[in-house]
């Protein structure tokens, strides 16, 4: 590998990538995210879930690794190599990701695999350059994936590297010292590492003719061949996740990362009262209890889902269940209070938002709310989409005083804690 001694600049020559794949002139720029690996190195006591698969702050690593890609504007298309038998779990994975290919099925080796992938651009639409990138890097830089592209423009490859700063020793199979390897022209390889379409893919496919199955990354198949590939900065943050320590980190930086990114804690309250009426049961938190009673309103007269929507709608300032769902509207009659709750926890996230906690006290002399608690937390847990523990639900009564001492009705009030961007 050459060390390219333009890294990092900006400066381009008419064959570099631009910042519009398609335009006249700008080539344009695929990525091929290799996921097919069966490693389980990364995985939790009892879990053989694929690394690639794994959660790091909620969400699988192969996620956050392809989200980077499709969001970034230089690049056309991202296309991930899985293996065959992991589409109904790529498909959960990456729900809610636009502008990704069809997953293409990988092979027994990373070679293999990212032939696979290249081959299938090959037949739809081949791009001018193609970056293949480890899935299991989920924190690349745009800078990073921008250094690689232009580079590109007077190489045949490029790939993202560190320049080795420890002490290297080459050691026998005993463990002994052999000798120390000179560190000034070492660099560690990352990925992405990028290419001129035509000139990987006819290196791929003639290692592969030629049995050449020992390359370790796409930049050996390309040096194999021939290619003048060269080195650009990489990120010490782009690390590649290979051990449990390794995903326990990444869990720790992304969880941090999000929640440093939603500096902005609002807190809203909500109270609502129905009375009694009527009826063999009434709505609490979603869930029906039996009781001599129902509760009069003109949805289902939940309380409890009234008085979270209020607080979350406190939360953005955005009216109350009134001014969305007015009561005089009869498409509300008897409808399910959940779709209250669902619509406010829908405004939180167009915002950006994330609910932090939702906390609720129901006031009445009857019906009990302690056998029902848990399957009320679970429920508005499941409308807000939050964990579980993230739902409080406590009962009270008010001694035999007022109208609710008096059985006639019964009341709730709630807070909610959201995490917003700042400035939304």
């Amino acid at each position: 590998m050459a060390l390219n001694e333009r890294n990092g600049m900006s400066g381009r020559d008419d064959r570099s990538a631009g910042a519009a794949p398609g335009k006249p002139g700008v080539p344009t720029v695929a990525v091929v995210v290799v996921a097919a690996g069966r490693g389980t190195r990364a995985m939790r006591p009892d879990d053989n879930t694929p690394k690639q698969f794994v959660p790091i702050a909620g969400r699988a690593v192969i996620a956050k690794t392809l989200a980077g890609f499709s969001a970034h504007p230089r690049v056309a298309r991202t296309l991930a190599v899985i293996h065959r038998d992991d589409g109904g779990v790529f498909a959960d994975a990456v729900a809610g990701i636009e502008g990704l290919d069809t997953p293409e099925p990988g092979g027994a080796t990373r070679q293999i695999s990212v032939l696979a992938g290249l081959e299938r651009l090959a037949r739809d639409n081949p791009p001018d350059l193609v970056l293949i990138h480890d899935g299991v890097r989920p924190f690349c830089s745009a800078a990073v994936v921008d250094r690689v592209i232009d580079a590109l423009g007077s190489a045949d490859g490029a790939l993202a590297a560190l320049p080795v700063a420890d002490t290297m020793k080459r050691v026998d199979d005993r463990g002994r010292i052999v000798d120390t390897v000179p560190r000034t022209a070492l660099w560690a390889a990352q990925t992405p590492q990028g290419f001129r379409f035509p000139a990987i893919l006819e290196a791929h496919r003639r290692a592969a003719a030629a049995g050449k199955t020992e390359l370790t990354d796409d930049a050996a198949v390309a040096e194999w061949a021939g290619l003048e590939v060269v080195v650009v900065n990489g990120d010490s943050a782009n690390v590649k996740i290979t051990t449990a320590d390794d995903l326990s980190k990444a869990d720790a930086k992304l969880t941090l990362e999000r929640w440093l990114a939603l500096a902005d804690v609002r807190v809203g309250t909500g109270f609502d009262v129905h009375v009694f009426g009527p009826g063999s049961f009434v709505t609490l938190g979603g869930i029906e209890i039996p009781h001599t009673h129902g509760l009069v309103g003109h949805s289902d007269a939940d309380v409890v889902l009234h008085a979270l929507t209020d607080a979350l709608l406190g939360t953005i300032g955005d009216g109350d269940i009134g001014q969305h769902f007015p009561p005089s509207d009869p498409k509300w009659r008897g409808a399910a209070s959940s779709l209250f709750l669902e619509d406010a926890v829908r405004r939180i996230r167009e915002r950006g938002g994330e609910i932090a906690q939702l906390d609720a006290t129901v006031v009445c002399e009857v019906p009990r709310i302690g056998p029902h608690r848990d399957a009320m937390r679970a429920r508005i847990a499941e409308v807000a989409g939050i964990a579980l523990d993230r739902v409080g639900i406590k009962a009270t009564t008010s001694e035999g005083l007022g109208f609710t001492g008096r059985r006639e009705g019964i009341v709730a009030m709630a807070t909610a804690t959201v995490r917003l961007p700042l400035g939304r």
